[in-house]
């Protein structure tokens, strides 16, 4: 992707409100070396990306692991600064915000951890969990910190009584509702969930998904939902981008992407997913991806699929593919995306 290639903002109705606005979104991990640790090269996670996200979506955020999703992540929520380009929460850019300004910014926007043990302190009790931003950024007393605990509590489907146990009393899936409950606490506009249900038994992870679009609804939510789940992807989003290597290759509304996909990866990753008709299981072909996907700190030259894709030539391997919108609002970027 280029500066000057048309943007997905403008292939959607201008009607919509964009709440997240990012370009060029870059972020380089250093490799150092040696005794003086001499930079000698660079991890590009993330290594430029173009989209939107419009207020009251969800976008779901695809890719096998190493792809950049939970990068993207947390530069767009400054928990990792950005190496270069520009991400806008309500017209505001955040990448330049730091101190006081990025602190007040935070309200509008939070994170859902992946691992909801790892990401509660085993020392707090719930109560003092959720209301840790509440005493942060509010001027709440402490009743009314308590009411509005517990008010928490009951929207995430928790029982308020519990609001002195420890996380440790408490089940994944609940311990995972507590992170939300978190999560939400100062009405936010903008939530990151970084594979909340990663970790979670299955038999759990449908209400999670489900808690998370009641919310949604309740509250004029966005989400930017980060899965390598693809059928519980296609559940929860409204448009979906796929993830491979530091750029997006293919963004779509998500009927459209798991229906009619352009990009070779995105079919490759469709036909992993299984179908509950075990005749139409039986009798689909798979798209087999040869190989592993290259290193971040080495691309390789053109299209970054081109080693592993099964229609690549050698246009490809020159060449990087220009993001292009085939049909209403479907980008992709593949050399022969139309085969």
């Amino acid at each position: 992707m280029t500066d000057t290639q048309t943007t997905p903002a403008s292939a959607t109705s201008t009607e919509r409100e964009v709440l997240v606005e990012v370009r060029g979104l870059k972020k380089h991990f250093p490799i150092m070396a040696g005794v003086f640790k001499r930079q000698v090269g660079a991890v590009r996670a993330v290594d430029g990306l173009d989209f939107d996200i419009f207020r009251g979506e969800t976008l779901g955020l695809v890719g096998e692991s190493g792809s950049g999703k939970s990068t993207t992540g947390r530069v767009i929520l400054q928990l990792d600064r950005a190496t270069e380009g520009s991400a806008k929460l309500s017209g505001e850019e955040l990448t330049t915000l730091t101190g006081g300004p990025l602190r007040q910014r935070r309200k509008q926007m939070q994170m859902i951890f992946q691992d909801p043990m790892a990401s509660l302190n085993p020392r707090m009790t719930v109560a003092s969990i959720i209301g840790e931003p509440l005493v942060e950024n509010s001027s709440m007393s402490k009743a009314e910190r308590r009411t509005r605990i517990e008010e928490l509590l009951s929207l995430v489907g928790l029982d308020p009584t519990h609001a002195n146990r420890y996380p440790h009393e408490f089940s994944g899936g609940q311990r995972q509702r507590i992170g939300i409950a978190r999560a939400i606490a100062l009405n936010p506009e903008f939530i990151v969930a970084d594979e909340p249900i990663a970790a979670l038994d299955v038999s759990i992870q449908a209400q999670v998904v489900n808690l998370l679009k009641k919310l949604q609804a309740e509250l004029d939510l966005t989400y930017l939902f980060i899965s390598h789940d693809l059928s519980m992807v296609r559940h929860i989003a409204d448009r979906v981008a796929v993830m491979y290597l530091g750029h997006i290759v293919e963004l779509a509304n998500v009927d459209d992407l798991y229906d009619r996909p352009m990009h070779p990866y995105t079919r490759a990753l469709n036909s992993a997913v299984p179908l509950p008709d075990p005749i139409l299981e039986a009798s689909r072909q798979r798209v087999i991806l040869e190989g592993d996907i290259p290193s971040p700190a080495s691309p390789p030259p053109g299209c970054v699929f081109n080693p592993r894709c099964p229609i690549a030539t050698e246009v490809c391997s020159v060449d990087a593919p220009e993001w292009r919108e085939l049909g209403d609002g479907h980008w992709v970027a593949c050399h022969h995306a139309e085969q």
